[in-house]
């Protein structure tokens, strides 16, 4: 960064010890292939024209990626730009030299992407850079759904919960909000396929749309029970689908029921991989709730939280992006 540097980065500098977010920035700088998704953006990016000059594309597309690896929003963002020098750093900003974006500009950048479809092409080109280097091998996809939970109040401007988000039973608890469906690599563990449906919306129902096609072999636990002969099945991968738990616990001792255990417990161990990417997404980035209301606006977040996400997965064994 060029340039004289005010105080708080000048005190940045001068540390000796980075930071926990300090390292995980510089591991997060290193993967993300920046050229890659600017790309992306670049053909809708607003140019330099007689009005006000634009912020530039790679520091927007990075104070973008920061409000999701902490769950900010736009306002937040804004105050930490100025507050945190880790992050003005992170995005290419000084106080001495220049200006913070404000919530609007930040705001405007997001419209942008859901306005021309990018966040699913970002997430397209990370898995396009992932299967480049032989991280997503397609013999076998692993499929699970989370519920995303939404604010069920009514005291907002529209006097009404959002209509797109539903709820539904799990246990003997009820929920209100939205499910993030995903397809997982059975190999690597990482996200190839996002669905967003209201939370009522039954997981079996949206097996095959977490296929791509090439798998051999699919799994998933017994909420999936019956995905091999739904009607509008397109894709033909060999479903391998838990036992229902009663079925499970009623099974005895013979030769058999012990082979049908050791099996389960085989099929529970390979679908443990597909946990990992909802881990990430809500314990590491903390993303436990939809921000904003719709469907579409939050299906194209959980695209861009994905792509983070399989990149985080790699970041400690992956090449340079």
């Amino acid at each position: 960064m060029a340039g004289q540097l005010s105080f708080s980065d000048a005190e940045y500098v001068g540390k000796r010890k980075p930071t926990r977010r300090e390292v995980f920035l510089a591991e997060m700088d290193r993967v993300v292939p920046w050229a890659k998704l600017r790309a992306v953006i670049e053909p809708h990016y607003p140019k330099a024209g007689n009005g006000r000059r634009p912020y530039e594309l790679a520091t927007m597309l990075r104070i973008h990626c920061l409000q999701q690896w902490y769950a900010l929003s736009d306002p937040a963002m804004e105050e930490e730009l100025y507050e945190n020098a880790s992050m003005r750093r992170f995005a290419g900003l000084s106080l001495a030299t220049g200006s913070v974006p404000d919530e609007t500009t930040i705001l405007n950048f997001r419209h942008l992407l859901e306005r021309h479809g990018l966040a699913r092409q970002i997430f397209e080109a990370v898995t396009a850079h992932l299967s480049a280097h032989g991280l997503l091998l397609r013999a076998g996809t692993i499929v699970d759904a989370t519920i995303i939970s939404a604010p069920s109040s009514t005291k907002n401007e529209a006097g009404a919960r959002d209509p797109q988000m539903h709820q539904t039973k799990k246990g003997n608890q009820w929920y209100f909000g939205m499910k993030a469906h995903i397809g997982v690599d059975a190999e690597s563990g990482l996200v190839h396929t996002i669905v967003g449906t209201p939370a009522n919306v039954a997981d079996v129902t949206e097996a095959d749309n977490l296929l791509h096609g090439e798998e051999t072999i699919a799994l998933g636990d017994a909420g999936y029970t019956g995905a091999d002969k739904r009607p509008n099945r397109k894709h033909k991968a060999d479903w391998q689908v838990a036992m229902k738990p009663g079925k499970r616990r009623a099974l005895g001792e013979s030769a058999l029921d012990r082979l049908t255990e050791r099996i389960e417990a085989l099929k529970a161990q390979l679908r443990a991989r597909v946990e990992h990417p909802f881990r990430v997404v809500k314990r590491q980035f903390g993303y436990v709730k939809v921000r904003y209301r719709g469907l579409a606006k939050n299906t194209a977040q959980l695209h861009t939280l994905f792509a983070l996400s399989n990149l985080w997965m790699v970041r400690r064994s992956f090449p340079t992006g």
